[in-house]
């Protein structure tokens, strides 16, 4: 078995999937998320990191076939984007109650379908791959979805011991984090008119990010480690969705910080 990599350090976060209205260009939203709307989520005490995720539009999925699994993403649950929050204690969200409501409020101008997925306190993992001075210029979001008959323990300890691994050795990535979900929960973000439908065979369980110092590093990643992680990748994983993604970090008051990728 692979031995581990370090990790820089274990966090507490939680990501909101995102799918942008309906009848208004996709850019116009992704503009208004990334501009007004990041105002109300970086007004939230408490936090240590906000990222926007901002996922290739039309992606079919990056990730190579694997027989039995689901690489291709059905296009009615693509999704646009991810808000991922990291907080500085398990419970500085409490501290942010009047920026959710107004999150609440405003996720209508932009949104049509958003869901939250938290993680257990501190089992969010950020490692360290590669030279700590290195660039990354692009970037993977990857969902994975337990397969039937998988327990939750057996799966996390797939990942941990696994798959990360694995990825973190093939002395390509210049960015690994990782977040394992507790059981999706509509009551934890259920904001008005906007839809939460999430049944439970289109539920994920984790999600993975990987950082290349560029975009042809990424496909030779996925052209050739890629189809090689690991050979139980499929005995584990239901679906692996992989979407080309741009990372936007941000401070206090919506102030952007130069781009990731710049």
């Amino acid at each position: 078995m692979s031995s581990s990599p370090t990790f820089t350090r274990k966090a507490f976060a939680s990501s909101i999937l995102l799918w942008m209205r309906d009848g208004v260009p996709r850019e116009q939203s992704m503009a208004r998320w990334k501009g007004p709307h990041s105002l109300i989520i970086t007004a939230s005490p408490g936090q240590d990191e906000y990222r926007q995720l901002h996922l290739a539009e039309n992606s079919p999925g990056r990730w190579p076939a694997i027989e039995g699994v689901e690489t291709l993403i059905p296009a009615d649950r693509r999704i646009d984007g991810i808000a991922e929050v990291t907080f500085q204690s398990v419970i500085a969200p409490l501290g942010g109650r009047k920026q959710t409501a107004q999150a609440y409020a405003d996720e209508i101008h932009n949104f049509r379908r958003t869901l939250l997925y938290a993680g257990p306190p501190y089992s969010t993992r950020w490692y360290h791959v590669g030279d700590p001075t290195s660039q990354t210029r692009a970037r993977l979001f990857i969902l994975l979805r337990r397969r039937d008959g998988v327990s939750t323990r057996a799966f996390r300890r797939y990942l941990r011991n696994r798959f990360v691994p694995t990825l973190a050795q093939t002395g390509i990535l210049t960015e690994l984090r990782t977040q394992v979900f507790m059981k999706w929960n509509r009551a934890l973000w259920n904001s008005p008119n906007v839809a939460h439908d999430n049944p439970e065979s289109e539920q994920f369980h984790a999600s993975v990010i990987l950082g290349f110092a560029d975009a042809a590093a990424r496909d030779a990643f996925l052209e050739g480690a890629a189809t090689s992680v690991d050979a139980d990748l499929a005995a584990h994983a239901s679906a692996v969705h992989a979407y080309d993604m741009t990372a936007y970090r941000y401070k206090r008051d919506g102030v952007m910080l130069p781009s990731i990728e710049d």
